[in-house]
């Protein structure tokens, strides 16, 4: 599949009228020529406006009309796709699902042309990481910018930091997981600051973990990096070699989270990608097996190889656990409490991984259906969605329990379709100094800031403040 062409933008867009033809002047003379030259340029005209070429056509990836919702179709529900596009050739993709639904759901739909300015960029937010920086790194390309989510039934709107900080006096927030959820406070914290810049009071040595202060509405956001979400011995640098295989103690939740727990008001969970790692796993301080170095893989032990989705599986269910617990018996600062849970974020390598060559050119989003995500994809995925499922069934059965205090992010659909906005590689800064020819690692799971993730954010907003 090709890379696509950037698209077309303002006087360049094209029109789905074409002025009509002048009127023809036959003259009474001469009659039979004229008639003649009539019929020519009428079939000129007719082959001209009925029967234009593969270059003229306009591919509806956005919103549609639907009776009884007042909300018609605009210019800016069309994208407009290049001849070369994968997606302006394929007149086969399915039809998204779910469009006479009458309610609103956020996470079902498309991305659209947007060309309004990102809400923030390097120059104006100090709380991007380099390596997700990809206009300081030299991103050449800005389309994975002037997309925007719009989902079938409804409107998203953009993200509101002067509401989110009002409507957030004097609450505290705990974002826990990895690195991707990181991510995704960098866009919150660059958001925020548009209407406050907050004070960093804490950093752990690493500065994986930190908390920051909005002292005008006395707001903390924490950053709690736990990987695993349960207890961990990790032996890896910085660089991210491994001098021996994790181990995984999948009856004990991470205590860095767990200690903190009760003083929280809302709390955005997530994880998955580090269970890929190669782990030995724990229960009641006894190995009990193992990912990727059971018997069988020429390395000596003799463990049973259980898998990363067995492992996956029994954290998200002790966590989960956890949190109904919580609720359950920490009276009524936990009853208030709103737990969100965000759901497996896919990468988009092609030609390999991030450690054997993988790349992501790709410049434009898929449409639906176009990328439906990998194996691995939708085995965690599975996995994420039965446990959540799960929980909110016992939740509905137990009247002490607000059913609607645990809530899913379900960003996975909306982040399959944009293999466009990852750093690839400019993760790292000018990384094609050198010249085009140059090797360099790309980053096909972590996203550009701004980008992608402050969509995930315009739909926290949404959630937690409208």
């Amino acid at each position: 599949m090709t890379t696509s062409t950037k698209r077309k933008r303002d006087g360049e867009m094209m029109s789905w009228v074409r002025e009509p033809w002048p009127a023809l002047n036959c003259k009474s003379h001469h009659l039979l020529l004229n008639l003649m030259l009539c019929f020519v340029l009428i079939g000129v005209s007719f082959r001209l406006l009925f029967c234009g070429s593969r270059s003229d056509r306009v591919l509806e990836t956005g919103s549609v009309a639907i009776e009884g919702q007042g909300d018609g179709i605009s210019v800016q529900d069309f994208n407009i796709i290049s001849p070369d596009s994968p997606s302006s050739i394929d007149d086969s993709t399915p039809v998204p699902p779910n469009l006479n639904d009458p309610t609103c759901n956020l996470f079902n739909g498309s991305w659209i042309s947007d060309l309004s300015e990102p809400a923030y960029t390097n120059a104006s937010c100090q709380f991007i990481e380099a390596h997700q920086n990809c206009l300081l790194n030299g991103r050449p390309d800005r389309d994975y910018l002037h997309w925007k989510w719009k989902p079938y039934r409804c409107q998203l709107a953009r993200f509101d930091p002067y509401r989110f900080l009002e409507k957030m006096r004097n609450k505290s927030w705990a974002l826990v997981g990895d690195s991707i959820l990181r991510n995704q406070v960098q866009s919150l914290l660059c958001l925020l600051s548009k209407a406050e810049q907050p004070i960093e009071i804490f950093h752990s040595q690493d500065f994986k973990s930190r908390i920051w202060h909005f002292k005008n509405h006395n707001l903390t956001i924490s950053l709690i990096w736990t990987p695993f979400l349960v207890t961990a011995k990790i032996f890896e640098n910085e660089n991210g070699i491994s001098s021996s295989a994790i181990q995984l103690h999948l009856d004990s939740l991470d205590q860095s989270w767990t200690a903190t727990w009760h003083s929280f008001d809302y709390v955005v969970l997530s994880g998955g990608q580090w269970f890929l790692k190669t782990a030995v796993y724990y229960e009641n301080n006894t190995i009990i097996g193992c990912h990727n170095c059971g018997k069988g893989n020429g390395n000596g032990n003799n463990y049973e190889e259980l898998g990363y989705e067995f492992a996956y599986r029994k954290t998200l269910n002790l966590v989960f656990k956890y949190i109904l617990d919580g609720f359950n018996n920490d009276g009524n600062n936990n009853n208030n409490k709103v737990v969100i849970f965000r759901t497996w974020t896919p990468s988009h390598f092609e030609n390999g991984q991030w450690f054997n060559g993988g790349t992501c050119k790709r410049k434009i989003p898929y449409k639906y259906g176009e990328f439906n995500g990998n194996d691995l994809d939708h085995v965690m995925r599975e996995i994420e969605l039965q446990e959540f499922n799960t929980a909110k069934k016992i939740m509905k059965k137990d009247e002490k329990l607000n059913g609607n205090n645990l809530r899913l992010l379900d960003t996975y659909e909306l982040s399959l379709m944009r293999p466009d906005g990852h750093a690839g590689a400019y993760r790292e800064f000018r990384p094609f100094e050198r010249g085009e020819s140059e090797k360099v690692q790309e980053d096909c799971l972590h996203w550009c800031v701004p980008g992608v993730v402050d969509t995930w954010n315009d739909i926290v907003m949404q959630m937690v403040v409208e």
